[in-house]
């Protein structure tokens, strides 16, 4: 379960970091680097969630791809989440730094309803 707590404090981060440096107003943030520092520090939340319950990939690294791929197997609404999620906090937020609040609040609620599916998972299986 570390890598739950691991994963929530990240996107704890991804928060603070929206609400004390990205500077909203009018449901829009006006500095995109913080925008995009905390799109990707949510993101890397929901990867360590998610590498908490999946493990190492046997060749090379894993890409979008291979977690696509293997929540497809698993759970296809955690995979529509993680797809939302990947492309809210990663390319929205992460790369483009689009200022939207409403943007962020959803792909953080996607990244936290991810790791409470691996956290139950996980619950499941400890039992």
């Amino acid at each position: 379960m570390k890598h739950i707590i691991e994963a929530h404090r990240y996107l704890e981060n991804a928060k603070e970091i929206l609400r004390d440096k990205a500077q909203k107003e009018d449901n829009y943030y006006k500095d995109s680097k913080y925008v995009k520092m905390a799109g990707n520090t949510a993101y890397n939340g929901v990867l360590v969630a998610l590498d908490g319950l999946f493990g190492d990939k046997k060749k090379g690294r894993k890409s979008v791809e291979w977690y696509k791929e293997v929540l497809a197997k698993t759970d296809k609404k955690i995979l529509y989440a993680f797809a939302t999620a990947y492309s809210l906090l990663h390319l929205e937020m992460g790369y483009d730094g689009v200022p939207s609040a409403e943007v962020a609040v959803l792909g953080l609620k996607e990244a936290e309803k991810i790791i409470k599916w691996v956290e139950t998972k996980q619950e499941l299986v400890s039992n």
